[in-house]
């Protein structure tokens, strides 16, 4: 039993209104909410979906489940199903995404881990969905904390899990992170809900399954998921706290520009503690590499060293980014600029379509019609966003010389996103050029803009 908790609340089943309170903490949430939820089929999933359905429904809203199907267990496909079944039953809509092609042979749980994350924030996106709710829970977060500090995490991997992150498009909510997994037991148990048990969670061939079974020794030791998890949220609010001054140092440090590149004071940097220093350089690194973690702490503190403390630095690159230092007479500042190499993202356009090429810029394209409809099936070539790199520069620049005046900085100008049709270039928005002699889509494309998964502020 976790330390701290009086027995009956360990096991009680989570209410409606304990469950609403938790909610209301992620808000805000439009007038009648659609959320997803993500269902493994498992206990913890099963009772967020449950929850999540009672909750949306009270206030005019909807949920919707979305099981991925690894397709790494013969079994998995089945569970899938059932879990469909039950929900369906209780009034939720399901649908089942699956991983397909060739699986790696090594880094299976890291790589279905994040081709379960693309799946659902494809779905999301595609739907419209604001709002992608996770059944991670108080264990979950103990285990994550116990982990970090096994590799020698600081602050910010010692803060766990967050309970609301933002991505371009959408959230994700975990409302269950102070929730004993006892009590989302009790819940299913008492609405008469069976659920799947995934037998890769006993699988002590994972550091997870093997953390998890040193729990209740740890527990015994007063190392218990309540205090352990409890301890991660002081490192959130120690976090925040950092946080609210990196915000404040990079609204005087940092010239963000619509190109997706950023201009950093280095003057700025070195005046303020490393510890903030460094952070802002980190927040920097992963909006600008569009990256959904920041880079490594010994990699990061040399890289801070080369900026900041040698008065004579050469450009150095770091995940995914390239930093060039500037001088003028009035200030000493960094470009820092996605590296055109690691933009190697291509994506193939269709109608009706709203994406995030290379983590950083949104685009849409529109509906097409029937007559573009019937062409498209003829076409050899299909439409595709990718950097414009050095081959497309060199197209342009041949038909509007004038954009070798352009204001953008040269490097930032090959990781730009471009309009394909096979070798030739038919646009780059950002530069405001359009190759009429190239066929150009007909369902039409739209430039949302920099919309990094994890930005400045």
């Amino acid at each position: 039993m976790p330390s701290g908790q009086p027995p009956c609340a360990v096991t009680m089943p989570l209410k409606g209104r304990e469950f609403s309170a938790l909610m209301k903490g992620l808000g805000p949430f439009e007038p009648e909410p659609c959320v997803a939820v993500a269902v493994s089929g498992g206990c913890d999933s099963m009772a967020l979906a449950l929850l999540a359905h009672d909750w949306a429904q009270g206030r005019g809203g909807q949920t919707v489940a979305l099981s991925v199907d690894h397709r790494l267990r013969r079994e998995s496909g089945a569970e899938a199903r059932q879990a469909g079944r039950w929900l369906k039953a209780r009034g939720l809509t399901h649908h089942i995404l699956s991983w397909t092609g060739d699986k790696p042979r090594q880094g299976v749980q890291a790589a279905a881990r994040e081709a379960r994350y693309r799946l659902l924030f494809d779905w999301c996106r595609r739907h419209g969905v604001l709002h992608l709710l996770l059944a991670h829970h108080q264990e979950d977060q103990a285990e994550t904390f116990l982990l970090r500090l096994g590799r020698g995490s600081g602050v910010d991997g010692l803060a766990g899990m967050a309970p609301l992150s933002e991505v371009p498009i959408m959230r994700l909510l975990r409302p269950l992170l102070d929730v004993p997994k006892a009590r989302l037991v009790a819940t299913l148990q008492s609405r008469g809900q069976e659920w799947v048990e995934d037998p890769s969670n006993r699988d002590l061939a994972y550091a997870r399954v093997r953390m998890r079974a040193l729990m209740p020794d740890l527990a015994h030791e007063g190392f218990g998921a309540s205090r352990l998890a409890a301890t991660a949220g002081l490192m959130a609010r120690v976090r925040h706290t950092l946080g609210e001054n990196v915000v404040e140092l990079l609204s005087r440090a940092a010239e963000i520009y619509p190109q997706g590149y950023v201009r950093l004071d280095r003057v700025a940097l070195a005046a303020v503690e490393t510890d903030v220093s460094l952070r802002a350089l980190s927040r920097v690194l992963t909006c600008v590499g569009g990256r959904a973690y920041p880079p490594r702490s010994a990699r990061l503190a040399r890289l801070h060293g080369e900026l900041l403390l040698k008065k004579k630095s050469q450009a150095q690159t770091l995940h995914g980014c390239r930093l060039i230092p500037e001088k003028t007479k009035k200030v000493m500042t960094v470009l820092v600029c996605r590296e055109p190499a690691a933009a190697g993202e291509r994506l193939a356009l269709m109608p009706g379509m709203r994406t995030v090429w290379d983590g950083r810029f949104v685009f849409e394209t529109g509906r097409a019609g029937k007559k573009v409809q019937s062409r498209a099936g003829k076409t050899k070539q299909v439409l595709v966003l990718a950097r414009l790199g050095r081959k497309g520069w060199s197209r342009i620049v041949g038909r509007a010389p004038e954009l070798r005046n352009s204001m953008i900085p040269w490097t930032v100008r090959l990781s730009l996103p471009a309009l394909w049709r096979g070798e030739k270039v038919a646009a780059v928005p950002h530069l405001g050029y359009m190759d009429e002699t190239v066929d150009q889509p007909g369902f039409g494309l739209r430039l949302r803009g920099f919309c990094p998964a994890n930005s400045l502020a």
